[in-house]
């Protein structure tokens, strides 16, 4: 049964999607006192550098940050440690922090293991997952393929709403491997992903049907077929990578 073919409760509201690069661990501590500042700081660095919007390579000072996010510098250094820690941001020696270098090197290397670590979670998931995972797998792919990619038709402008339920069916995908820390990995890796794919912009989506490609896999995981699943997600990623591969070593 495909997506398209199931009758759901609408879930087109934007209140109902998650928000942009679903927000980590460290995200949701409680509001109010130091720790929260460096949430915050931490949260909005996160999401400035995973979209582009703070460049690779790019030196990160203080005082600039300190008032670009209006919290301490305290919070700042401490987000930027959590970040290193992270692989966001890379110490300068006694010179302070930058955003995380790209290369084609890397890249390859995050694609491998990324592959390697959600297809083993994905055969997982299919042999422990009940039939409320299966609801939830069908429910993210129709929510899913119920918004655009671009925001609009004429050129493309990235859709957050699409960014956050393309991340919400990915990881539903594998939520049923029953470890939390191969989950915990994956998502490290999909945000590293997200990062590259988003500094490539519309390139990486000339020609591709990509509601299909997730359309397919959603059929596979149903059947409980994890061969063709699992080929089929990995041909998914390996698409958008190669070609992003390419990009970085012309740049």
């Amino acid at each position: 049964m495909k997506p398209k073919d199931i009758t759901l409760e609408p879930a087109d509201r934007a209140s109902d999607a998650m928000p942009i690069l679903v927000r980590s661990g460290r995200e949701e501590r409680e509001a109010g006192g130091p720790e929260s500042m460096t949430s915050r700081a931490y949260a909005r660095l996160r999401a400035d550098i995973i979209s582009g919007t703070l460049n690779p390579g790019q030196k990160l000072k203080i005082e600039e940050l300190r008032q670009r996010y209006d919290v301490g510098t305290s919070p700042i250094r401490e987000a930027l440690s959590l970040l290193t820690s992270d692989h966001f941001v890379e110490r300068i020696d006694q010179r302070g922090f930058r955003v995380a270098k790209v290369s084609a090197k890397e890249f390859d290397e995050l694609l491998k293991t990324r592959c390697w670590l959600e297809e083993r979670a994905l055969r997982e998931s299919i042999t422990n997952g009940n039939s409320g995972w299966e609801e939830q797998v069908v429910l993210a792919a129709y929510r899913l393929s119920r918004v655009p990619r671009s925001q609009a038709d004429d050129h493309f402008v990235a859709n957050a709403e699409w960014e956050a339920r393309h991340k919400h069916f990915h990881v539903t995908l594998i939520s049923a491997c029953d470890s939390s820390m191969l989950l915990k990995f994956c998502d490290q890796l999909y945000d590293q992903n997200i990062r590259y794919r988003q500094l490539s912009g519309s390139k990486a989506y000339p020609s591709r049907d990509v509601t299909a490609e997730h359309g397919a896999i959603c059929d596979a995981v149903l059947a409980r077929d994890a061969d063709l699943a699992a080929e089929l997600l990995v041909s998914h990623y390996t698409r958008t990578g190669n070609f992003l591969k390419d990009q970085l070593k012309t740049g």
